[in-house]
């Protein structure tokens, strides 16, 4: 998948729009093209799942498809590949259920800086194969905290975090989303929140499991335990944290969306 994607990374022909996606999006030719290895690999390797892909949807692969299901964005970070901003990763999470909570392996790689995150429920999180661990941060003042503002709605978004911003110093959105939670689960940054209810599934499936191991907390703005079908439409919103400490200050200074 890195050399499918290494090799249209910011490249006119990279953008070639073919058609819509599962999730809703253009379908980008460095998308497919990711995808396309992936399959490819699953196939080259006889293995049976039910692929949930941002772009082709749900796909049957191999004799024994209902034994797994394989969630992936091939390419999270399309709009950065395509400029040439050096932030994208691949991410692919394995379960035996249909729900978020049934995720029991991830891995999520950035494809620019040779990363791999991965881990399997119960048995931690790593970097590298370097056991990993969440930032102990306390204070909203010196934390490092992501925010996804990628909408045309981002006065929204703002209301509901006015609180946030006057007590943080220090706002971040890198563009994507599966590798900043990754961040939050090394203790690169402190915390990263997502209030727009587009992201995909597909794009979280990986990155909270790795979080979850890692020691972090991620859970929906109202404070319930992040939880949702696995499906290429399916939408989500998010607060990832490195802590509870981080995490209750966050939460209480968080307002209700406008009805």
């Amino acid at each position: 998948m890195k050399k499918a994607i290494l090799s249209l990374y910011q490249t006119t022909e990279a953008s070639r729009g073919l058609g819509l996606g599962a999730g809703g999006d253009v379908k980008k030719k460095i998308d497919l093209a990711a995808e396309k290895a992936l399959i490819d690999t699953l196939q080259e390797y006889d293995t049976s799942c039910t692929l949930i892909s941002e772009e082709s949807g749900t796909r049957k692969i191999g004799k024994e498809p209902s034994k797994y299901t394989v969630i992936t964005d091939p390419l999270d970070g399309t709009t950065n590949a395509l400029r040439g901003l050096p932030f994208m990763a691949t991410s692919l999470a394995v379960s035996r259920g249909s729900y978020l909570k049934d995720v029991e392996t991830a891995l999520v790689t950035d494809v620019i800086h040779n990363v791999t995150y991965t881990a399997q429920r119960g048995q931690g999180a790593f970097k590298n194969n370097e056991e990993i661990e969440p930032s102990k941060a306390s204070s909203l003042e010196e934390a490092v905290i992501g925010v996804d503002f990628n909408t045309f709605k981002a006065g929204e978004i703002v209301d509901q975090m006015i609180g946030v911003f006057e007590r943080t110093r220090h706002l971040r959105h890198l563009g994507a989303n599966a590798l900043e939670i990754c961040y939050v689960a090394d203790g690169t940054t402190d915390a990263f929140i997502d209030l727009r209810g587009k992201l995909r599934v597909t794009d979280v499936a990986a990155a909270q499991l790795i979080l979850r191991e890692a020691g972090g907390m991620i859970t929906t703005p109202e404070g319930k335990d992040l939880d949702a079908p696995l499906s290429a439409a399916q939408r989500v919103s998010f607060i990832a944290t490195a802590n509870k400490t981080i995490y209750d200050k966050i939460l209480k200074l968080l307002k209700k969306p406008k009805q």
